[in-house]
């Protein structure tokens, strides 16, 4: 799992990161929020009414779920993990950080990956270039920002994102690593 703040770079270096590991797959994440100009439902996010999001909530159907920013909904369809197996991939979930801490606890051997800017200033910029959300979402996730900093030592690797290439390194030495402990465990 990759959490951290919004602004850290976590979709950049799953892009990357995918390029370079062709096994690991994204899971798509599912959300209550409008579509974004360009966004494809089933590419992007599952888009979800919010009625549609509780009954599937009522129904289990999530592994984790958020209420985020200005109220939108965030989670990750158990279904998703399923298509990305069922394709013989690996299942990598962007995640914001409660959500990342409940699969932790919930998934035996999952592993967490925290992704952070190089300062909190960095963190701002990159939001404010992105002109994704209004201003006052933008001070929203902000603030959150701060709280989620401050949950990185929960997480079992560190990555600060300063330099995209390097962080894309080190991100998939840590799966490398991960993949080939698992490996072995699993021989003879």
């Amino acid at each position: 799992m990759i959490t951290g703040p919004s602004g850290a770079g976590k979709g950049t270096l799953l892009d990357a990161l995918g390029e370079r590991l062709p096994d690991l797959e994204a899971a798509v994440s599912a959300t209550t929020r409008a579509r974004r100009p360009g966004e494809q439902d089933g590419r992007d996010y599952w888009f979800l009414s919010a009625d549609e999001f509780e009954r599937r909530i009522e129904n289990g159907d999530f592994l984790e779920h958020v209420t985020y920013v200005s109220g939108h909904r965030y989670g990750t369809l158990s279904s998703e993990l399923d298509r990305i197996r069922t394709a013989g991939h690996i299942c990598v979930l962007e995640l914001e950080t409660d959500g990342a801490l409940a699969v932790s606890e919930a998934v035996p051997g999952a592993v967490t990956i925290f992704v952070d800017a190089p300062s909190f200033a960095e963190l701002e910029r990159r939001l404010r270039e992105r002109s994704t959300e209004s201003t006052g979402e933008i001070g929203e996730r902000l603030d959150l920002a701060r709280r989620q900093r401050e949950q990185s030592g929960h997480f079992d690797h560190m990555v600060v994102n300063d330099d995209l290439a390097r962080a894309v390194e080190e991100i998939a030495g840590i799966v490398s690593d991960e993949l080939h402990a698992v490996g072995s465990m699993s021989e003879p």
